[in-house]
């Protein structure tokens, strides 16, 4: 049975697992179902609590919902995937078949359709913590230091990527770094950029930092910048 193989291979001191769903109750309930099964499991209910946690105590599975508020399950797995090797599973209400292949071409390693029994998404856990534990080891990638240099006008990553910011990139950015692994509301950021909070269309917030991340990427650089909905937006590294 499940529960004789868990315990016979280690159990909690196994891999540690993060849950990502904005569903409080399906979340308790798996949460419950996994940790009985003796399986090292904590929940988060955004994109923005997993990243506060992941950045001190990276997971060696994440479980993720597609459709959370904010940035959803499939930019959280396209995040993870670049930044280290890490074991994802899907589990999602959206069960067609385009959806599947997104998902797994995103950078899924499973992919599971709600309703899903936590006997299944344990055995799959526990199968892919296997599959990753036979992988020849691999050195661990660097992990960018993000600086800002030159007084907050030149972003660097700390691996030789360095990107000179414009002046609301500047701006924007020097307020979230205030407050770094935070979210920062939209409306502390127009106050930092000196923009009249009433007057402010603050949609160009998402311009500037959608144009932020598209300049990045070109000089090779990846930001962990998100954009909360409803919130604002957050730097975590």
């Amino acid at each position: 049975m499940l529960e004789e193989e868990l315990k016979r291979t280690g159990g909690a001191v196994g891999p540690l697992v993060y849950l990502v769903d904005d569903d409080g109750d399906f979340r308790e309930e798996m949460l419950l179902g996994l940790s009985g099964l003796g399986l090292d499991v904590r929940g988060f209910g955004s994109a923005a609590a997993l990243y506060r946690e992941y950045a001190a105590r990276p997971a060696d599975i994440v479980i993720l919902d597609i459709g959370l508020e904010g940035e959803d399950g499939l930019a959280i797995a396209t995040h993870l995937r670049a930044s280290r090797s890490v074991g994802i599973i899907m589990a999602t209400a959206r069960g067609s078949i385009d959806d599947r292949i997104i998902g797994l071409r995103t950078g899924a390693d499973a992919y599971l359709v709600k309703p899903v029994d936590v006997r299944e998404l344990a055995a799959t856990v526990q199968a892919l913590n296997l599959r990753l534990a036979r992988q020849p080891a691999t050195p661990a990638p660097t992990a960018p230091r993000w600086t800002l240099e030159e007084g907050g006008w030149v972003l660097a990553d700390g691996m030789g990527h360095r990107l000179r910011l414009t002046t609301s990139e500047q701006r924007f950015l020097g307020r979230l770094f205030s407050e770094r692994g935070k979210t920062v509301t939209r409306r502390a950021i127009v106050e930092a950029m000196g923009a009249d909070i009433y007057d402010f269309n603050y949609a160009h917030l998402d311009t500037i930092a959608s144009r932020l991340r598209r300049r990045a990427e070109k000089s090779n650089m990846l930001i962990p910048l998100h954009a909360i909905r409803g919130e604002g937006f957050a730097f975590t590294d």
